[in-house]
């Protein structure tokens, strides 16, 4: 059933059941009665992507992130398209993977899908590479990074104070009496090189010689990387007090290898992990993190990018503070 057929049917005009179906005024209520109630018989559902050659409009938002498994951007990249979809917009999400030459062939592949605005998950996005790509396959098209940023026109980014917030962390974990403190890192990133130096910064502001900042990074992005990690810690550097993780997924890997050495967290060793993800929540003991805002992130790209979409005069860099959350690990 076309709108050609429900035009013939009601006896009108095909630009007059277009203007019911698109809410237009200037049609007698009879009339419109008249049509809606032959589209609610037939069950018709307008041709979305012929509307769009018409209008030439796709209505259609592209989400890239490294990784689709990585919870943390999968629980954002769901509160960014339930958003945008309240608004009429469909999104498409595809997982790029970790090298930048592969990020810089999905900006083209958005390209191609004729997407009318971008989001990018992730400070792992602020590369030269996908500068470039951004630069010479989607120009005009608005563009946010979600914990990230490019000196673009058109690329807006929200950033979110780690490196502050995780200096904060080393200070909890001194006042708490641990002193002798190593950092982990899971990825190398914008993000966690920010984590890594907030964590420098806050073991010389309490003191400690360079010698005494320990800087691990482990081999996969997982509970293995983590518990791995961590017992290269202890094996290392056995008066250990407390360890800060870069993402709490490793962190609560690092929990259970305390446990298998008969280490008792917080009372030997304190933990503290970053993402206030659901792994901190159900591991034992309770996992401290720093909650670095994923819901407000979330709905600031998704603001962000509505007034690219819009028209509207796109803020260019926006901040948010990071807040600990403090439970049993420390």
């Amino acid at each position: 059933m076309t709108i050609y057929d429900i035009a013939k049917e009601a006896g009108v005009a095909a630009s007059t059941v277009s203007r019911v179906i698109n809410n237009k005024p200037g049609i007698k209520l009879e009339t419109r009665l008249r049509i809606q109630e032959l589209l609610k018989k037939y069950n018709y559902t307008p041709d979305v992507a012929a509307r769009g050659l018409v209008m030439q409009s796709t209505k259609m938002v592209g989400i890239l992130m490294a990784d689709i498994r990585v919870e943390h951007h999968t629980n954002s990249a769901y509160v960014i398209e339930q958003e945008l979809t309240k608004r009429g917009y469909c999104c498409i999400t595809m997982s790029t993977g970790s090298s930048d030459e592969k990020k810089a062939e999905y900006i083209r592949i958005l390209e191609q899908r004729r997407v009318e605005g971008v989001i990018l998950m992730g400070s792992m996005f602020a590369t030269k590479k996908v500068k470039e790509s951004i630069q010479k396959h989607l120009p005009k098209v608005p563009v946010v990074i979600a914990n990230g940023y490019l000196d673009l026109p058109n690329v807006s980014g929200i950033l979110v104070d780690e490196e502050h917030g995780v200096e904060q962390c080393v200070d909890l974990l001194v006042r708490k009496g641990k002193r002798k403190i190593a950092f982990a890192l899971d990825s190398r990133s914008p993000s966690n090189s920010n984590k890594q130096q907030g964590y420098c910064n806050g073991m010389r502001k309490n003191g400690a010689k360079e010698a005494d900042i320990w800087l691990y990074e482990a081999e996969a992005s997982s509970l293995q990387g983590g518990y791995d990690v961590t017992q290269k810690i202890f094996d290392e550097h056995p008066d250990v007090e407390g360890i800060v993780y870069s993402i709490d997924l490793i962190a609560v890997g690092g929990i259970r290898a305390a446990h298998d050495r008969g280490i008792r967290v917080p009372e030997q060793v304190g933990m503290i992990g970053v993402d206030n993800s659901i792994y901190g929540e159900i591991c034992i003991p309770k996992l401290t993190t720093l909650n670095n805002k994923l819901y407000d992130l979330s709905e600031s790209a998704a603001l962000l990018l509505r007034e690219g979409l819009e028209g509207r005069v796109q803020s260019k860099k926006m901040m948010l503070f990071s807040e600990i959350i403090e439970r049993e690990s420390t």
